[in-house]
């Protein structure tokens, strides 16, 4: 996408997505394996362009920021406990990342209710390296913040299938 039809939170968002080593075409990669089978003709290109439109969407923009900074506080160490060990070990039991991550899916629709619970659990793609402990990186709000751009994506590419047919 053009940076100068975008705006500077949507710079930002991008910008923060690529240093913590997400690009749009791993997010796209994850809107194909949630609607390929759905849709046979479906090209890689519809997929990125539906990723672009919901990370142009201020409260995407919102939740990725809010989460990404958290799982960098986390990383340093700088948060308090017990939140700190919440987040740094993705404590299951926590759950607000994944509250965060459905801000996020619920911009199109309940659709992406099951997306994001599908991709969720099945980690393809870039949600396995994310969710790989072993890198050093704290990425509990981040993995799911991907996989909801992901499910809203596949949610309003489904929208716009469903209207052409």
């Amino acid at each position: 996408m053009k940076e100068e039809k975008m705006g500077k939170m949507e710079q930002i968002a991008r910008q923060w997505l690529a240093e913590r080593g997400v690009t749009i075409e791993d997010i796209a990669d994850l809107v194909y394996y949630l609607q390929s089978k759905y849709h046979p003709n479906l090209q890689k290109e519809e997929c990125i362009h539906n990723v672009n439109r919901v990370i142009a969407k201020r409260e995407v923009q919102n939740a990725l920021f809010t989460g990404i900074q958290l799982d960098l506080l986390a990383e340093k160490g700088m948060l308090h406990e017990p939140l700190q060990s919440f987040i740094a070990k993705d404590e299951g039991l926590y759950g607000v990342d994944e509250i965060l991550a459905l801000s996020i899916v619920n911009v199109y629709g309940s659709i992406g209710f099951t997306n994001y619970g599908y991709i969720d659990k099945q980690k393809p793609g870039i949600l396995k390296y994310l969710n790989d402990k072993s890198t050093g990186k704290c990425h509990t709000f981040l993995d799911d913040i991907v996989g909801a751009i992901a499910a809203a994506a596949s949610s309003r590419l489904a929208h716009r299938a469903a209207n052409i047919e």
